[in-house]
């Protein structure tokens, strides 16, 4: 089973590599292009984005209580640890990349050497990977999993964490590469870790 994994990984690993190098060329693009895209980057600013993240499985708890759906509770409490699980890698990830954001790239100069030179803080300043990507993926891959009867809720919490990955790349909040392992890393872990022990 364990070789399985291995085309998978790669293709992460390709995949974020291709980003990363991709990255300088296309933020330029995002960069200028920014003030079109005003409207969407105000709606899915990052307080928002966090908010309504962590709103999701918080209301799917209350609704569950109130109910009495055990089932209910018990993905609102899998969306919240999936969510800290990510969290926590996504941490350590960028403590030690301490990546510059886009928006900390001096205007007109090159979005190079961005690796080892952010924040010290991975709270403030490190950018890859997406926190909210990671934890909006985290999120959608419990409810998309544990409802997945249902056709229409998959594509709902998928669309909403694609929406909020998306912004955080057109708000030069994140470059792609970050925003592409971030979701990655949010998916894995909730699939993998936290639901697979439930899933077997």
């Amino acid at each position: 089973m364990k070789g399985h994994y291995w085309l998978p990984t790669l293709a992460v690993v390709g995949g974020s590599a291709g980003l990363i190098v991709a990255d300088p060329h296309v933020m330029p693009y995002f960069r200028s292009h920014a003030r079109n895209l005003d409207d969407v980057n105000d709606t899915f600013d990052a307080p928002i984005t966090s908010a309504e993240v962590i709103l999701l499985p918080a209301s799917l708890m209350v609704s569950g209580y109130i109910r009495h759906d055990s089932y209910q509770v018990g993905t609102a409490l899998l969306a919240g640890e999936a969510y800290a699980d990510s969290a926590v890698v996504d941490l350590a990830i960028k403590a030690i990349t301490r990546r510059k954001r886009p928006s900390d790239v001096a205007p007109g100069t090159p979005f190079n050497d961005t690796f080892f030179s952010g924040g010290k803080s991975p709270f403030k300043g490190s950018s890859f990977p997406s926190g909210h990507a990671a934890g909006a993926f985290a999120v959608a891959t419990v409810i998309a999993t544990r409802y997945h009867t249902h056709r229409w809720v998959p594509w709902a919490v998928y669309g909403f964490a694609t929406a909020i990955s998306f912004s955080r790349r057109t708000s030069s909040s994140r470059f792609p590469s970050d925003v592409f392992l971030g979701a990655v890393l949010g998916y894995s872990i909730t699939r993998y870790q936290v639901l697979r022990p439930r899933l077997n």
